[in-house]
């Protein structure tokens, strides 16, 4: 049996891409804050390695309404270029409201894209009863409110679905740091979370399941967990969730032809990746 140069290197390529410890790649807005454990952009956060890359002139409010430059965009397929050359096995993004740059992204990479965790609400609505709701927790409501059409869209969820419910987070104390840019006091903030939480479900008590949109809030997902008995849903389950798809499971079946994780992330600090012109274009420098 003759077999093909081509078929064989085919194979080989297979090897070296399936024993390889899978990276995710996150893409950051252009904004730098003190990222506290648990928030998708810190390292610590997950169980695997990561790679970021910033989007020079992302700003969260351009992010917000979707309504990009020809700059920023060309900047985020630059980006999206970068983590492909990382090796990543899929991109993920550090802001929910980047469900608005889901379709550019996926446009431009055959990667899989899960930018925001707000894409785990098809999966969560099928799972519950139909009369269940979801509490979908945010920085601020007010910001999140007009994004319900892009969910119709990208999501396939009938825009302003009764089920689900928006949570602001805006008047819990010391969480306003997330807006001035400052670091999270986790243990102050806490309290005030759970506070808000157990008023909210008083009042709504169909509540079925909480889904974390802000990614500086999975910070607080085990006190919910703790503390309502409910399941919580957010950034990092969002990435854990597509990431279990590139790794060996050692607990049965074929195991041991994929490299085990050192646990070590590599240093990163914000703008690196990036050309002395990117870092000239960044929005937010310090």
């Amino acid at each position: 049996m003759r077999v093909s140069k081509k078929w064989l290197a085919s194979i080989k390529e297979v090897e070296l891409t399936t024993k390889h410890n899978p990276v995710l790649g996150i893409l950051r807005l252009d904004y730098n804050y003190p990222a506290a454990p648990g928030d998708i952009d810190h390292p610590g956060s997950f169980n695997y390695e990561v790679c970021y890359r910033v989007i020079p002139g992302l700003t969260f409010e351009m992010c917000q309404t979707g309504a990009l430059t020809d700059e920023v965009k060309s900047q985020c397929i630059d980006a999206v270029r970068f983590l492909e050359s990382q090796n990543v096995c899929g991109i993920t993004g550090d802001c929910g409201f980047m469900v608005n740059i889901q379709e550019l992204v996926k446009e431009n990479t055959n990667l899989p894209v899960f930018l925001s965790c707000l894409i785990q609400l098809p999966s969560i609505v099928l799972s519950l009863n139909f009369d269940e709701e979801i509490a979908i927790f945010t920085a601020n409501s007010d910001a999140l409110e007009p994004i319900e059409e892009e969910l119709d869209r990208v999501c396939n969820l009938p825009a302003h679905d009764h089920r689900l419910k928006i949570v602001g987070c805006q008047d819990v104390p010391g969480f306003e740091a997330v807006a001035e840019g400052k670091r999270v006091d986790v243990e102050k903030v806490e309290p005030g979370i759970i506070d808000l939480t157990n008023k909210f479900l008083e009042k709504n008590p169909n509540v079925g399941c909480i889904l974390l949109e802000c990614t500086e809030l999975p910070a607080y997902a085990n006190a919910l967990r703790d503390s309502t008995g409910l399941p919580v849903y957010d950034a990092i389950s969002n990435c854990d969730a597509f990431m279990s798809g590139f790794f060996e499971d050692k607990r049965f079946g074929r195991h041991g032809w994929q490299a085990t994780w050192d646990g070590k992330q590599s240093d990163y600090h914000f703008g690196d990746n990036l050309s002395t012109e990117q870092k000239a274009a960044l929005k937010n420098k310090e």
